[in-house]
């Protein structure tokens, strides 16, 4: 069993829609049995509420389902719980990195690193802008979930 941690600031956009897409992804590929994906947020800012309204309809229209979500922050015990903590930016990578125990340093990561051909680096937070970016953030996520089901199918032989 592997297990995934998408994490961004407030858990209503970035990392939901890479919770919602990598679950799709897995789900097709006969796997869901195999690898347990959740998100949260670094800060406390919208605890309990559904993804944004928009990362919601944005994902809609390519057939990802965000429905049932619920915003949540990061805890202690995900660190150990979690074989990845994929943060979609450097700021989130910064704060998981002061706040995870030095045992556990080595499951932390960009979900863009395992999209080494994505024109970004990190995943933009679209919260304060127009619907594009939330197009942008599900193009940049396809291809992180992507590379991870990939890594994942490598390393697991499955």
């Amino acid at each position: 069993m592997e297990k995934v941690l998408f994490i961004c600031m407030g858990n209503i956009c970035r990392s939901p829609t890479a919770q919602g897409v990598f679950r799709h992804y897995v789900n097709n590929a006969g796997l869901s049995g195999l690898v347990t994906i959740d998100s949260a947020g670094t800060h406390r800012y919208h605890l309990g509420a559904a993804p944004d309204a928009r990362a919601i309809a944005a994902a809609a229209k390519r057939r990802y389902d965000l429905n049932g979500l619920k915003a949540r922050r990061i805890r202690d015990e995900d660190f150990a719980g979690f074989d990845y903590l994929l943060a979609m930016d450097r700021t989130n990578l910064d704060y998981l990195t002061e706040k995870c125990p030095p045992g556990h340093r080595a499951k932390l990561g960009l979900l863009l690193d395992y999209a080494p051909a994505a024109l970004y680096r990190e995943v933009p937070d679209p919260y304060y802008g127009r619907a594009e970016g939330f197009e942008l953030v599900l193009d940049l996520v396809e291809q992180g979930a992507e590379g991870l089901l990939e890594h994942l199918r490598n390393k697991n032989g499955w």
